[in-house]
């Protein structure tokens, strides 16, 4: 075979064998800011959404962004960009992305319909990325979601305690009344 055929073949089965790597997952640029391909699109109705992600086997995160968020931009192109990361969170987690000054219509655990802004005041978001995540299934009694919460990331983590997070509500960490950051210190040796 001449050298020009050698390169070309091998050239061409090194195409083929990264055509053939699952796809990483990319952030999408929206007007506010990036969102990813796998996020949930909903009519955010916050009880359905609980309920539909219950039925798939997936966990609710609600993550509240807003435009110009240097860390919400950190962390759509760094931490949800890390294959160990997404492939973890994706077949894992139903998140729904909210905007904290936005006006869409939401409606709350409770039942009660507000603004995106509304609801974010209502669960006393402060600080953006904040997701908040709920329970695996509906409260008993209608109850606002912050007060059904069973975590809340306040800012953005650093990258492993960011999949530390994830990993405690999948694993319900928090069901024996274990703080996410005892449960971090546990796992990792250092408490």
């Amino acid at each position: 075979m001449n050298p020009f055929a050698a390169t070309l073949r091998r050239r061409s089965l090194a195409l083929l064998a990264l055509a053939a790597l699952p796809a990483r997952a990319a952030p999408v640029r929206t007007e506010h800011g990036y969102t990813q391909d796998w996020f949930a699109e909903t009519f955010l109705n916050l009880p359905e959404d609980l309920e539909e992600a219950r039925a798939a086997g997936l966990r609710l995160g609600v993550v509240f962004e807003q435009r110009g968020c240097p860390y919400c931009h950190e962390m759509h192109t760094d931490h949800l960009a890390q294959p160990g990361i997404e492939g973890f969170i994706r077949p894992r987690f139903r998140l729904i992305q909210l905007d904290l000054h936005g006006a869409r219509p939401v409606t709350d655990l409770d039942g009660e319909v507000l603004e995106e802004r509304a609801l974010a005041r209502k669960w006393r978001v402060t600080f953006t990325p904040t997701i908040v995540f709920l329970p695996e299934a509906p409260p008993p009694a209608p109850r606002p979601g912050h007060e059904a919460e069973v975590a809340r990331m306040h800012g953005l983590l650093r990258k492993p305690e960011f999949l530390g997070l994830f990993t405690y509500v999948a694993e319900r960490g928090y069901a024996d009344g274990t703080p996410f950051r005892t449960w971090w210190r546990r796992r990792n040796g250092a408490g």
